[in-house]
């Protein structure tokens, strides 16, 4: 049996881990430079921001919305991506990481997986 993890919005989940004020609020993570959006949150996604937009053409529009925004920090994915990681290795014998939020467990024994930790 294997299990296949993917990170719901891992960057922008990641921004907002440290920041409960933004539970619920629509978040978004740009590209190196603040070039473009490569990352939302579910709020986000509602709002309709698209993957890829240009900040500078969207920018206005996301301060009239109230979006977060955020430069990409990668050391903090890294980071939050090991520690994601890590409890996987704890949860299955064997775990294939894929990229930073996205792996694939074998051999799950279901009865020792927490439904906190996620959906199936």
């Amino acid at each position: 049996m294997f299990a296949l993890v993917d990170v719901n919005s891992f960057y922008a989940s990641c921004e907002t881990i440290f920041r409960p004020d933004l539970r619920g609020q629509p978040v978004i993570v740009l590209s190196n430079n603040d070039g473009c959006v490569i990352a939302r949150s579910a709020e986000a996604k509602a709002l309709g921001v698209p993957m890829g937009a240009p900040y500078f053409k969207i920018k206005e529009e996301m301060r009239r919305r109230n979006v977060a925004v955020f430069s990409s920090n990668y050391a903090l994915y890294a980071d939050m991506s090991r520690r994601v990681m890590d409890t996987l290795e704890e949860m299955a014998p064997a775990v294939e990481i894929y990229s930073l939020d996205k792996s694939k467990l074998y051999s799950v024994v279901t009865q020792q997986w927490n439904p906190s930790y996620g959906h199936f």
